[in-house]
C-alpha cells in the first residue's frame, strides 16, 4: 500500500509532464492575429461601421484580438450556423459570452459584449473551419476568419492585414465624408446618411453619424420634415426625455402617422417629450425570404408655439448627432 500511495505523484507528474510535451509545440506555434472593430474621424461624426480587415486566414489554436478604437458601439460575434440574430442587449443568451479569450469551434454562440473606447476582445479558434462574425450593433457588418490546417501555408502576414485595414478605413471613412455633402430645403433635416460596401469577406458601412443642416429658423405653425440616407443604420429624433433602452425602437404614444406613412408629432414647448422610434430604411430583401415592408424614413413636427426646442438621436448623441429647432412667432 505505501509503494501504491508513493508511486500516484510520480504517476501524476509522469502524466502532467506528458500533457505539458504535447502542448507545448501548439502553443510554441501559435500566432495572436491583432485587427480592429471600427474607424471614426476626430469628430466622431464620420464612421467606418467595419471589421478591419475583414478576412483573414490562420490556424489552428491562433488567436485574434480585435480592437474597439471608437466611440460608436460594437460587437464581435460568432453566432452557432443558423442561429437566429439575437438584440445586441441580449448578445447570447445562456452562455458566459463575454469572456475574454473565448474559444470558437461552431458549437456555441460567443459575443464580446458591447465595447468602445480602447477596449479589446479575444478569441482562440481550435478548429479547422470557415467562421463568421457579425456586429451585433450594425446589420450590415460582417467578416470572416478561415483557420487552415496546421500543415497549410498562411497567404498573408500581419503586415499585409495592417495595410488591408488602412485601406478599407481610408475608403470607408472617404465614403461617409463624401455622403455627408447634401443640400436640404428649409425645412428639412437629413438624418443621416450612408453606403454599404461588399468585400469577399464580409459587408461594412461608411456612416455619417450627424443631422445635416441640423439648425433650423421657422415660424409657428410650420413643420420641419426628418428624412434619412442611411443605408441600414437607425437613428432617432428625440425632443425632451428620452425614452430607456428597451423603449427606443417604437414612436412615442403621442406620435401618429400620415398618409404617406410618415411619422407626425406636435410639439407646444421645449419642455415636450417626443420621440420618433426608429427612422431607417427597410432590411435588404433577400431571395426566399418575404418581403421586407417599407422602412419608416420620415419624421414630422409641427411646432404650435415659439421657442427653441433641442433634439437628438439618442444611438448617436455621444457622436454630436444633435441639433436644434428655433420657432418665432
Amino acid at each position: 500500500m505505501t509503494n501504491l500511495i508513493a508511486s500516484q505523484p510520480r504517476l501524476a507528474f509522469r502524466h502532467f509532464a506528458l500533457l505539458t510535451w504535447l502542448l507545448i509545440p501548439l502553443t510554441a506555434s501559435a500566432d495572436n492575429w491583432q485587427m480592429q472593430v471600427g474607424a471614426q474621424t476626430s469628430d466622431k461624426a464620420h464612421q467606418a461601421l467595419a471589421f478591419l480587415p475583414n478576412e483573414i486566414w490562420i490556424h489552428p489554436g491562433d488567436s485574434i484580438t480585435w480592437a474597439f478604437p471608437t466611440s460608436e458601439v460594437h460587437s464581435v460575434t460568432f453566432l452557432i450556423p443558423g442561429q437566429i440574430r439575437p438584440s445586441r442587449l441580449v448578445g447570447c443568451p445562456g452562455t458566459n459570452s463575454t469572456t475574454d479569450f473565448s474559444v470558437v469551434d461552431g458549437t456555441a454562440c460567443v459575443n464580446s459584449g458591447i465595447l468602445t473606447d480602447g477596449a479589446t476582445y479575444t478569441v482562440i479558434f481550435p478548429e479547422i473551419g470557415d467562421f463568421k462574425a457579425v456586429c451585433l450593433a450594425h446589420n450590415d457588418q460582417t467578416g470572416t476568419v478561415h483557420v487552415l490546417g496546421r500543415s497549410a501555408p498562411l497567404p498573408h502576414d500581419q503586415e499585409f492585414y495592417n495595410q488591408e485595414a488602412d485601406r478599407q478605413r481610408a475608403r470607408l471613412i472617404s465614403d461617409a465624408q463624401n455622403a455627408a455633402q447634401v443640400t436640404t430645403d428649409r425645412n428639412t433635416v437629413i438624418a443621416g446618411a450612408g453606403k454599404i460596401h461588399g468585400t469577399s469577406g464580409g459587408t461594412e458601412t461608411a456612416s455619417v453619424m450627424r443631422f445635416m443642416d441640423e439648425t433650423k429658423v421657422i415660424h409657428v405653425g410650420e413643420t420641419v420634415e426628418w428624412t434619412t440616407s442611411e443605408a441600414v443604420t437607425n437613428h432617432t429624433i428625440t425632443f425632451g426625455r428620452e425614452p430607456d433602452a428597451l423603449h427606443q425602437i417604437p414612436p412615442s404614444a403621442n406620435v401618429t402617422v400620415d398618409a404617406d406613412g410618415a411619422r407626425h408629432a406636435y410639439i407646444s414647448s421645449p419642455s415636450d417629450a417626443v420621440h420618433s422610434g426608429f427612422i431607417t430604411q427597410a432590411p435588404q430583401d433577400r431571395i426566399g425570404l418575404a418581403q421586407a415592408p417599407l422602412g419608416v424614413t420620415r419624421f414630422r413636427v409641427t411646432f404650435t408655439q415659439p421657442g427653441i426646442y433641442l433634439y437628438k438621436c439618442v444611438l448617436h448623441d455621444n457622436l454630436g448627432m444633435v441639433g436644434k429647432v428655433i420657432v418665432l412667432p
